[in-house]
């Protein structure tokens, strides 16, 4: 039996291997779309007696739904644009890339299309199409998902959440949603909802998705709870969201949020004090340390690779000590940096080894607490 062990293999080798895996996926993911093209305009699916390709590569060939939707729509793109092939097997172009542009794909803009869409990430691709192919707002709404249907249990959405959506709707839904003339983005009455059609294939579809420069649609589905919450908020902003507009309402509730947490994790104040001690912990980040750390940091991850990349991460950061406070640091501004978690869990096994901080993490995770271990941040 073939075994897909690599605990074997040093961590270079892992690395360049894994680099040279992904370089032949891609170019065997080219040849595949080539075939599925192919198979695809010449109609042999009919032959093994399926009507249309889709079910043919789900059921003969095994592949998954989402999978099949990718890619039959990225040969199809290819078959007219052949150059996506070359960029698909060289790394410049990735399948979502190629199904985000299709829709704007013209023998007059396509190679232009094509390069300004290489070597970007999917939402930077969406950014792109979004300023060169800008679209209207959509109506904000706040509608009550439809009855359960005799649709198969993937193809449906949870029925018992109202969804907010400032996305379009298939054409039942927004047929149902004129009926309810609102203000704008208040909280709709329970309302039946007829369900799409179960033979229409579930699209994926992004939950955040840009319009044009700067707008953005947002399409997602909250519970009970969360939809009384916003109706209670409406009510409290009444008289400064008269409209009841949730998207208003939320901002507000996100910009206090947002500041309550940055004055908690950061320290941020419209009202510096100077820089204090008072703790005799030697790990203790005073406020304005916190603060000013932050600052310079830029609120981001200060890791960079060997090759010059800094690490993007802005979440579960960490106050992490250049030096070691159980090799002599201090806790000052100098010696204090953001790190993410896991860039500061990689400096203390690099520091201390890997099989000390297993250790250390190990005991921490057993049922009885053990006694603090020893500074390593």
């Amino acid at each position: 039996m073939l075994s897909y062990s690599r605990s074997h293999l040093a961590s270079h080798v892992l690395i360049g291997t894994l680099a040279a895996v992904v370089k032949q996926d891609r170019i065997t993911t080219a040849e595949m779309l080539a075939l599925i093209a192919e198979v695809d305009r010449h109609g042999l699916h009919r032959g093994h007696g399926y009507d249309s390709l889709a079910p043919y590569l789900v059921d003969k060939l095994g592949m998954s739904e989402d999978m099949v939707y990718k890619r039959i729509g990225a040969a199809r793109a290819a078959r007219e644009y052949a150059a996506i092939f070359t960029a698909l097997a060289d790394g410049r172009l990735h399948l979502s890339a190629i199904l985000i542009v299709r829709p704007h794909l013209t023998a007059e803009n396509a190679s232009e299309l094509l390069a300004e869409a290489s070597g970007k990430t999917r939402d930077q691709v969406e950014l792109m199409v979004a300023a060169r192919f800008p679209k209207s707002d959509v109506p904000a709404s706040l509608t009550p998902l439809a009855e359960p249907s005799s649709a198969p249990v993937h193809e449906q959405s949870r029925n018992d959440a109202p969804t907010c959506a400032t996305a379009p709707e298939p054409p039942s839904q927004v047929a149902a949603n004129t009926e309810c003339p609102l203000a704008p983005g208040r909280v709709a009455p329970e309302k039946s909802v007829p369900s799409p059609s179960p033979m229409v294939p579930p699209v994926p579809q992004r939950r955040v998705a840009p319009l044009s420069p700067g707008r953005f649609e947002l399409r997602v589905t909250i519970s009970q709870q969360l939809h009384d919450k916003l109706k209670r908020a409406q009510e409290l902003l009444g008289h400064a969201v008269p409209s009841g507009d949730f998207v208003q309402v939320l901002e507000r509730a996100l910009d206090e949020l947002i500041a309550k947490h940055e004055k908690r994790k950061f320290a941020a104040t419209d009202k510096p004090r100077a820089i204090r001690r008072s703790s005799k912990n030697p790990r203790h980040v005073p406020a304005e340390m916190r603060r000013v750390v932050s600052t310079r940091d830029k609120g981001q991850c200060t890791y960079v690779s060997a090759d010059g990349r800094r690490c993007e991460a802005r979440t579960r950061l960490e106050f992490d000590h250049e030096v070691p406070l159980a090799r002599g640091g201090k806790t000052c501004v100098s010696n204090l940096r953001l790190r993410c978690r896991a860039h500061n869990q990689l400096e203390a096994e690099r520091t201390f080894g890997a099989g000390f901080m297993e250790e250390k993490r190990s005991a921490a995770s057993g049922p009885v607490a053990p006694a603090r271990p020893p500074a390593v941040h």
